[in-house]
């Protein structure tokens, strides 16, 4: 077994600190389902206070390391070498609506490169993390993409752009097209655990666009590491949120049909 190196160890502590204050607001958010302001409120104040946590416990440890957050976005360090990309809650609709399915994810950026990603989901107190040249680990147990090799056999998760948020008809098209290929689709709603699932074979692909780089940028690690590939979608680098993930051949089969580039097949055909 491949242990954290110190700095993913901080990592994983920051994430678990935060992990705990969210629990414990999540117990509190059906007491506010009665009131139509409270419960967004309450879920806005949740979201900085984890992202706090996180912030000074990673500022106390790395001194001068850079940030990249989704509450208090870009903080340049005097280390321009080194960035924390975080989000601190990813899966925000699903905590609001005590849905028990949200993460924290946070990832390391040295010299403009992605080098290790924790994704904690702190309802089931499971941590994923992942380090370049490490593998990718679920507590102390190595995590491997599925194998799977026909698109026919695949259950593949994605994310539907919200209210609000323009690319409706495009998903639509896509999931139209990759609906007639794969076994079936989900949708669950925090793309990070969406990555952290596929680096752990429970999905075998993922695929979304507009996403932030806090969403995706810790899930890229694990499913890399994990022996699989992300690949950005029209011509995007993945890091910029417009992405397909699985093992090699899955995520180069899907990105064909999601892009258009290989014709539908019929139902029921095998791929």
């Amino acid at each position: 077994m491949t242990r954290p190196s110190p700095t993913v160890s901080v990592m994983i502590d920051a994430a678990r600190a935060a992990g705990r204050r969210l629990v414990r607001d999540f117990g509190e958010i059906e007491n506010l389902q009665v009131s139509r302001k409270g419960p967004a409120d309450f879920v806005s104040a949740a979201d900085k206070k984890a992202e706090q946590i996180i912030h000074d416990f990673l500022e106390k440890k790395r001194p001068g390391y850079g940030f990249l957050m989704e509450e208090g976005g870009s903080i340049e360090g005097s280390d321009k070498t080194h960035r924390f990309i975080i989000d601190p809650l990813d899966g925000t609709l699903n905590f609001l609506h005590s849905v028990p399915h949200f993460a924290i994810s946070i990832a390391l950026e040295r010299e403009g490169e992605l080098r290790a990603g924790v994704v904690f989901d702190p309802m089931r107190n499971e941590i994923f993390w992942a380090e370049t040249g490490e593998g990718a680990w679920i507590e102390n147990r190595r995590l491997k993409v599925a194998a799977r090799r026909r698109l026919s056999d695949c259950v593949v998760v994605t994310g539907i752009p919200q209210l609000g948020v323009d690319g409706f008809e495009q998903f639509l098209d896509e999931m139209v097209r990759v609906r007639h290929e794969v076994a079936a689709i989900r949708r669950f709603g925090s793309a990070a655990l969406d990555l952290a699932w596929v680096a752990s074979g429970r999905f075998d692909a993922f695929w979304e666009r507009k996403l932030s780089a806090w969403d995706v940028a810790a899930g890229i690690v694990l499913v890399r590491e994990a022996g699989g590939t992300v690949l950005g979608l029209g011509g995007a680098r993945p890091e910029t949120g417009h992405l397909v993930a699985g093992n090699p051949s899955i995520a180069t089969k899907l990105a064909e049909r999601i892009e258009g580039k290989v014709p539908t097949r019929p139902p029921g055909a095998r791929r």
